[in-house]
This record gives C-alpha cells, sequence and structure tokens, in this order.
C-alpha cells in the first residue's frame, strides 16, 4: 500500500521565555540588568515566580525522534495528555513550522483544522473563505463552485453564507470549516481537538463524514482528541504520545488502554483489616472485595472465555436495615457494561457477604472497573463504592469470532447477601 505521510527523526525544540522585547534599547536594558544580577525590568506579571521555578534549561523539546508511517486511506488516532507535543506534531506535518531536525515525506494535499478560525480572514464573507480556502489547497474556482451547495448544506450556514465570518460564532466557524476541509478535493485530512467546539449532534455528524471519505474515497485521516470513544470508533491505529516521545502504536483499542492505564493498574483484591481504615461512612464499610477469575491454571492471564466472580463482604452497621446492592461495570472510558441490583431485604447489623457471576465470553478485550452502590429502603443512598477494584481482559483471537454471539447474554448475577452470627462490637 502507497505512503501517505513518513516521519523520519522527527524533534522540535522551542526555547523558553522571550527572545526579544521588541526594540533595541530594551534588549540592551534587559542585557544590562542581566550581568549586573538584578531582576529582568520588562518581565511581565507573575513572570519571576514561574522563572524562578524553570531553573537553568533554557530549551525543551516539544518531540524528539519521532518516527512513523501513515499509509494511504488509513485513519490514525493521535492521543496523548496535553503537553504531549500533539499539536506541536500537527503544525509540522500542515508546514505551519518547521521541524528542528528530521525530515517529514507527505504524498497529496493536505487540509488542517487545527484551532478555531485556521485558514480564514475574519473580514471575508463565509462564501468568500470557501474560495480562498479551496485556493489555498490548489483547487481551481470551478472545482470550488461544484462543491458549493454541498459545503454550505453541511455546515448549516445557508442564512449567514453572505456575512463576514468575524461576526460569527466560534461553532458557526468550526462548522464551516470542518466542511469545507471535508468537501474538497484534499487527500489528507488532519483533525485537532477543534470540533470539541461544536455541539454533539455535528460532532457525530463529522465523525460519519470522516468515516465516509476514508472508506469510500480513500483519503488519509490523522485525527486527534481527548473523547477516546471517537478514536475508538474512527480510527483503525493509534499513536500514542508521551512528553514529546511515540510510547505505543498499534490497534486502537490497544493504544488506548495503554493510555488510559498508565497511572492505573489492575488490582484484584482489596481488604481492610479494621472499619476505621477501610472505604464508607457510620453506616457501612467495604471490608473486601476481590476479583476471582475461573482459570485452568494459577499463571493464565484473563482472556474473553474466562468466567469471573466479584466477591465482597461489607460491615453494617445499621440495626434492621432495608438494603439493596447493586454491582456496575464500567469500561476505562467509563461506559456502563452492566448495571445489576439485588432484591431488597432486611439485614441486622454485622458483616454481608454478595457474590456476582461473569459468564466467559461476555466481555471484549480491555480494561474494566467495579463499582458497587448499597441503597436503603430502595431510594437513599447509603454508600457507593465508585471504581473500587480494576481488572484487564486480554483478547484470544482463535475463538474471538464466538463472542460476537454468545457476547448477547445477559450476566448471571447470583448475588447471596449472607450475615455472619458474630454482631460487631459497638465503637
Amino acid at each position: 500500500m502507497a505512503l501517505s505521510i513518513k516521519a523520519e527523526n522527527i524533534s522540535k525544540v522551542y526555547r523558553l521565555g522571550e527572545i526579544g522585547t521588541g526594540t533595541i534599547t530594551r534588549d540592551i536594558e534587559r542585557w544590562y540588568a542581566k550581568i549586573r544580577g538584578v531582576e529582568d525590568p520588562f518581565l511581565k506579571i507573575g513572570d519571576a515566580e514561574n522563572s524562578a521555578r524553570r531553573g537553568k534549561n533554557e530549551v525543551i523539546w516539544s518531540l524528539k525522534d519521532i518516527n512513523f508511517e501513515i499509509n494511504q486511506g488509513e485513519t490514525v488516532g493521535l492521543i496523548g495528555g496535553n503537553g504531549a507535543g500533539k499539536s506541536t506534531l500537527l503544525k509540522i506535518l500542515s508546514r505551519v513550522t518547521r521541524p528542528s531536525k528530521g525530515e517529514i515525506k507527505i504524498k497529496g494535499r493536505i487540509a488542517s483544522l487545527l484551532e478555531v478560525g485556521t485558514g480564514f480572514h475574519p473580514e471575508l464573507t463565509g462564501r468568500e473563505n470557501i474560495f480562498l480556502n479551496g485556493a489555498i489547497l490548489g483547487m481551481r474556482k470551478r472545482e470550488i463552485a461544484k462543491k458549493f451547495d454541498e459545503i454550505v448544506a453541511f455546515a448549516e450556514v445557508e442564512r449567514y453564507v453572505d456575512t463576514p465570518v468575524k461576526r460569527y460564532s466560534s461553532g458557526m466557524y468550526v462548522r464551516l470549516a470542518f466542511a469545507v476541509a471535508a468537501h474538497l478535493d484534499c487527500e489528507i485530512l488532519i483533525v485537532d481537538e477543534v470540533l470539541a467546539v461544536g455541539d454533539v449532534a455535528f460532532q457525530k455528524k463529522c465523525l460519519n463524514k470522516m468515516g465516509d471519505v476514508s472508506k469510500s474515497e480513500g483519503r488519509t485521516i490523522l485525527f486527534v482528541s481527548h473523547n477516546m470513544q471517537a478514536v475508538q470508533n474512527l480510527c483503525t491505529r493509534a499513536i500514542l504520545l508521551q512528553n514529546g516521545c511515540i510510547v505505543d502504536e498499534g490497534r486502537t483499542g490497544s493504544v488506548i488502554n495503554t493510555y488510559l492505564n498508565a497511572q492505573r493498574d489492575s488490582v484484584f483484591l482489596k481488604s481492610w483489616d479494621t472499619p476505621e481504615e477501610a472505604p464508607g461512612n457510620e453506616h457501612i464499610r467495604l471490608k473486601k472485595i476481590e476479583l476471582i477469575p475461573h482459570l485452568t491454571r494459577s499463571d493464565d492471564v484473563i482472556d474473553i472465555r474466562t468466567p469471573l466472580r466479584v466477591s465482597f463482604e461489607l460491615w453494617n452497621f445499621d440495626e434492621a436495615v432495608n438494603l439493596m446492592a447493586g454491582l456496575h461495570l464500567f469500561t476505562v472510558s467509563d461506559e456502563c457494561i452492566f448495571d445489576v441490583p439485588t432484591e431488597p431485604e432486611i439485614y441486622s447489623r454485622g458483616i454481608i457477604k454478595g457474590t456476582c457471576e461473569i459468564p466467559g465470553n461476555f466481555l471484549n478485550d480491555g480494561s474494566y472497573y467495579i463499582s458497587l452502590n448499597f441503597t436503603k429502603d430502595t431510594s437513599k443512598m447509603q454508600y457507593y463504592f465508585e471504581h473500587i477494584l480494576s481488572f484487564e481482559v486480554e483478547d484470544y483471537r482463535e475463538v474471538a469470532w464466538y463472542g460476537k454471539w454468545i457476547g448477547y447474554v445477559r450476566p448471571q448475577f447470583n448475588f447471596s447477601m449472607v450475615m455472619k452470627s458474630k454482631e460487631l462490637e459497638t465503637s
């Protein structure tokens, strides 16, 4: 398959602070203050504290030795935390800035949406900016006119197309800019987090459009977003940036899991010896929660075939409480897989136990979190133990097809509450 983008050892370095004040006189004053060891006379408010924290290092590497290849027609997600270098990389790809080191090879014309109003002149109307953007992309006036009605209809700005864009809202800016980039004939489309400015309906419309142009027209799309669900749905591959370096690259789901689990490790057992140190409140406290996978061998990993049992114990401090419990299973992107409650029942003061059975071939590969909630008298929340336990399920490719049809089975929830005979001592 033909290459669309190739990055070889791309690095970008920036100097911290101001390079110059704008005039020779002020630059000389700043230099003279520096050699005397006094404060910069042209520091902005708050800069003195920041410069003290900065240390002696005057340069920062926004990108360091970045290498990757993107094939024609691929839709690739670029993810990472704030300051990871995503926007800098996109600006280099879009030729907005040059790399300090390395080389970018690009085949085809690029349309970029890096920030609100990219490539628009505020004094020109929407109509004039459509033709201006098309000309910048190297298109003839006849080609732009042919797509004009589609662009305006997609952006939903028919009424305002002859109004200067400086009077547009940020959402209208983005709708028109994306419509131009998506409909004009460019081989590569680069979209930064700018789509987050639009409303939910328009974001969905844009994602559907990007999926269509990638599949039907064979365009290459590089998509940056903090919405992991959007990246998962749209992209076939993902690249994870951290501190200006690529730390993971490959299948979208796997890279997203690496990103979201960077600060979270899987834990199969949590327990507390005394109520004082356990999570909860004056009504209930969690004594233990454990994930028990039904493995053939103790050293096996949890894969999509593995049946799971969630077992927990809690201290109940209330007498004759009408208690109902519920177990919630979430993905790392906070999508609820299921929420299964128990029937309300009267429990005395003591230790309560419960279990939940999750059948094999029910979950896809990925990371999951378990939450527990306990409700009194069917409506009053006693306590919510959020993301109290986490675990990962790995893919097993030979039987992955099996889960497609058996995965619709409702989880078998065997939630039995058993009170120990020994009552708790009054504290």
